[in-house]
């Protein structure tokens, strides 16, 4: 039998071109609402947003050890249900099993990528979101290992860079992202922003290997910063 969704993944796609995004009510809700906040957060990959790109001086050095070997789309299904895994400190979360489903469904598609971060053949660590055209739009991250969420988005960074990517949409802040300066836009500004973006192309790179272009990204940032 073919699969059946709570709405289309082109749905979705639409939604985002719109700057809307879903989230169910709760992991085993069945539910899913669409959102458009009257303040949106931003990851900056430049210096329009924000104080520019802040990535701490201890994590730098972090992510210049290599400890882990991090991926692009290897295993997409692994990555969403680590984040939707519940845990003492997290005790639910707004993917459901149709949000699973719309999202595997949209990488399949090629819109929905994740980053992934493993110690030999065990995933500790990773993110996924969407990109379309030069925005992408960053949905959940998980950690089971020391830094390995945060290294995934140094990473996902450095590729959106590399690629021309205008817009790293975190939709909103938390305490996690605050340390790569997370900077909050006003609605109307964040559709200006979209807007140039949906009219732009930018490119995932997906060729290229995660360290050469993190490692490159790392040492174009100017003076290192504390956290």
């Amino acid at each position: 039998m073919p699969q059946t969704y709570a709405f289309a993944p082109e749905t979705l796609i639409k939604a985002y071109a719109l700057g809307v995004f879903p989230m169910a009510d709760a992991h085993d809700s069945d539910d899913i609402r669409f959102y458009d906040p009257e303040v949106r957060a931003l990851i900056p990959l430049d210096d329009t947003v924000g104080r520019g790109i802040h990535i701490p001086r201890r994590l730098r050095r972090t992510v210049r050890k290599t400890p882990f070997n991090v991926t692009i789309d290897h295993d997409f299904p692994a990555v969403i249900k680590g984040c939707a895994e519940l845990a003492d400190d997290r005790t639910d979360t707004w993917i459901n099993k149709d949000i699973r489903a719309l999202y595997i469904a949209l990488h399949k598609m090629g819109f929905a990528h994740s980053i992934e971060v493993w110690d030999d053949n065990r995933l500790v660590g990773g993110l996924y979101g969407v990109a379309l055209r030069a925005a992408f739009f960053g949905e959940s991250m998980f950690s089971r290992a020391t830094d390995a969420s945060k290294i995934a988005l140094v990473h996902l960074m450095a590729r959106l860079k590399a690629g021309g990517f205008q817009i790293l949409d975190a939709q909103f802040t938390n305490p996690h992202l605050v340390q790569f300066g997370i900077t909050e836009i006003s609605r109307d500004a964040f559709q200006d922003r979209l807007a140039q973006a949906m009219a732009s192309s930018a490119d995932l790179r997906l060729g290229t290997a995660a360290d050469e272009l993190t490692i490159g990204f790392l040492d174009t940032l100017s003076k290192p910063v504390d956290s």
